[in-house]
């Protein structure tokens, strides 16, 4: 049975050749342009359910998720219970899981976070609020478990359930391994599962081991079921959910024998679905030039040809026969894609003067650009495009760097406390020093959120950092920009929302250089979200300001940080690297010491940033080749942004 609800009717993500399932999809989903949009429709259909067993003198009884992915559906939850009258004084909420143990008044707890969320904003009655308690002793835990599976049950069962899901599977935190009639109890919580967590504990030694969850049996006797999942770096398990055979190594899977389940999801989670990644294999499609390119780079790398070498055979026998019907033959099609990506490559992004620039990725006029470089942290400039960076440089651009955010948070205690003690023993015994010490000395979890103190140091750590890098690289400090938005300066992982105050530094900086080019990071996987709201201030900023004169020359390119790259047939400027340049990036992103040997926020790679980058461009460089291109030692990608 698959689900059918009018509300998300006609706000589906299309492009040629996709439409909504296939023969390869198990669950029913939907695709959207942007998780926000997605996040008020969900709401939306919780309110509606309220409002209904409103009307009916019943109790709403709902499951609830933490983490990043319902965030926004509980912040228009609060909006339509403030602004629109919405009550919940008939819902009782049961949450899906807590880690164990954790004290309800850490910020890290998932009672914390459903309070500061959604619970102290509405007026849901206290007595009707579950969470599994990650304080109940361990001799009490098996009896506990069951009581919370028999109030569920008392209460009429779960009437609409909210989900997100792990790059494991897991949902709730039904780790692999999860049978699939299993109820709530207490689980040890998988390596990558707390990886994932460890930004927000300030290192993964900080992450609890185990947890209380509800069940896969539990959540599968939810009369509905919406599960959430936003960003690239949930697309292979989505993948491996929606279109995988049902197992319990991937717990999600057995949705696929729930009867009303529907995943929201957005662009990026769905981009390795088969109707969204190779729609050629699912249906006809319209050819657009962009999906041209995409399905030779895909032929190309399938059968690993170059692409001037594939034949008609080549397309035929990997569903791409309607492609070589509107093309001719497979010759024409490999030339004119060949040359496609051919012209993407240049040793002069800000342009090649006195050049015929018809096929070239930068506008050859004026000969010197202005130049702004946006950096969410202090050092994404050098990691991401520390090769153009120093080519715009030595080819004479007048070029800046703004640094989004003071990146004092991924600062760890340690190395604060080394310059503290540098600064005391260098300069006496001062009040500052002493208090800084002090307060790193008897700090006690990580909970605890740092002193102004020691959040300017640990700002100035990454600024000194960032000014031996930029110097390194030719640049006068002068062009050097720390903005420091607002939005980041909370002391703690979690971060405030951008305000005017965050768009009009960037709106200032913006007009009064003037810039030819802008580069900015778009790199939606960064597990701990700097990026993306960084990319989001720029993006209104540009949008305040797009009217005035200057904007009209102003190009804006996107590089990916250390996450991941963009897909060959997405680049359109690629800029390769002699090895000495190698080198010399490599040697920037040595000037950010604190970043170095044991960086807080490492992700799921256990590769130093630029052990990572470098690997990547060589990647890229290599895939060039094996299209049938020239062989560079590396190259960093780029894709314009069109506003």
């Amino acid at each position: 049975m698959r689900v059918d609800i009018p509300m998300y009717k006609n706000i589906e993500y299309r492009e040629p050749g996709k439409f909504e399932e296939t023969r390869f999809e198990k669950i029913h989903n939907i695709i959207f342009d942007s998780s926000k949009k997605a996040s008020i429709l969900v709401a939306q259909e919780i309110a509606d359910l309220i409002r209904e067993k409103q009307k009916l003198g019943e109790k709403c009884v709902l499951g609830l998720a933490t983490g990043s992915s319902p965030i926004k559906v509980y912040e228009e939850l609060i909006r339509l219970h403030k602004e629109e009258g919405l009550s919940f004084s008939n819902v009782i909420t049961f949450n899906l899981d807590e880690y164990y143990p954790m004290d309800k008044s850490n910020i890290q707890s998932y009672h914390y976070f459903m309070h500061e969320h959604l619970f102290n904003h509405i007026d849901i009655l206290s007595e009707n609020i579950n969470i599994p308690d990650g304080n109940i002793n361990n001799e009490d835990l098996y009896q506990y478990c069951i009581d919370y599976e028999m109030k569920i049950k008392k209460a009429g069962g779960i009437d609409f359930q909210l989900l997100g899901i792990g790059r494991t599977g897991h949902i709730g935190f039904n780790e692999p391994g999860s049978h699939l009639n299993s109820g709530t109890r207490i689980i040890t919580l998988d390596h990558i599962t707390r990886i994932d967590a460890a930004p927000a504990f300030l290192g993964i030694d900080n992450v609890p081991r185990k947890a209380i969850t509800m069940g896969i049996g539990t959540v599968k006797s939810a009369k509905r079921i919406v599960l959430l999942a936003w960003g690239l770096h949930k697309a292979g398990i989505i993948k491996d959910t929606i279109e995988g055979e049902i197992s319990s190594n991937v717990p999600a899977t057995y949705l696929q024998q729930h009867d009303n389940v529907t995943f929201i999801i957005d662009k990026e989670a769905s981009s390795e679905l088969t109707r969204v990644k190779t729609p050629w294999l699912v249906t006809s499609c319209l050819w657009s030039d962009h999906l041209k390119l995409k399905a030779v780079v895909w032929l190309s790398e399938l059968v690993s040809k170059p692409i001037l070498k594939l034949t008609d055979k080549d397309y035929n026998d990997n569903g791409m026969s309607g492609l070589l019907t509107e093309e001719g033959t497979a010759y024409d099609l490999n030339i004119k894609m060949f040359n496609k990506l051919q012209r993407t490559i240049t040793g002069w992004p800000g342009g090649k003067p006195n050049a015929d620039d018809s096929n070239r990725p930068e506008r050859a006029e004026p000969t010197k650009k202005r130049v702004i470089i946006f950096s969410p942290h202090p050092d994404d400039d050098v990691i991401s495009m520390g090769g153009t960076f120093d080519r715009l440089v030595e080819q004479g651009h007048e070029v800046h760097i703004a640094y989004q955010t003071s990146g004092n948070i991924a600062v760890s205690d340690e190395e604060a406390l080394k310059f503290a003690e540098i600064s005391k023993a260098v300069n006496g015994d001062s009040e500052n020093a002493n208090d800084i010490i002090d307060f790193i000395k008897y700090k006690k979890g990580n909970d605890i959120i740092d002193s102004l103190e020691v959040r300017n140091l640990k700002g100035l750590i990454r600024k000194s950092e960032s000014l031996a890098a930029t110097r390194y690289l030719g640049l006068p400090d002068e062009n050097v920009h720390f903005l420091n938005l607002p939005f980041y300066e909370t002391g703690t992982i979690k971060k405030g929302d951008l305000t005017q105050t965050d768009i009009s530094i960037i709106c200032n900086i913006i007009k009064d250089i003037k810039p030819h080019q802008i580069y900015a990071a778009g790199d939606l996987a960064d597990p701990h979200g700097t990026h993306k709201v960084c990319l989001d201030a720029l993006f209104m900023a540009i949008n305040t300001i797009k009217t005035e004169t200057f904007m009209r020359d102003c190009w804006v390119w996107l590089y990916r940080g250390a996450w991941h790259e963009w897909e060959s047939y997405e680049i359109e400027m690629a800029v390769p690297m002699s090895p000495d340049q190698v080198l010399k990036k490599r040697h920037a992103i040595f000037y950010h010491q604190s970043q170095k040997d044991g960086v807080m926020f490492q992700g799921d790679d256990s590769r130093e940033f630029w052990v990572r980058v470098e690997d990547r461009n060589r990647l890229t460089a290599k895939k060039y080749n094996d299209f049938g291109l020239a062989d560079y030692a590396a190259i960093e990608a780029f894709k314009r942004y069109h506003f």
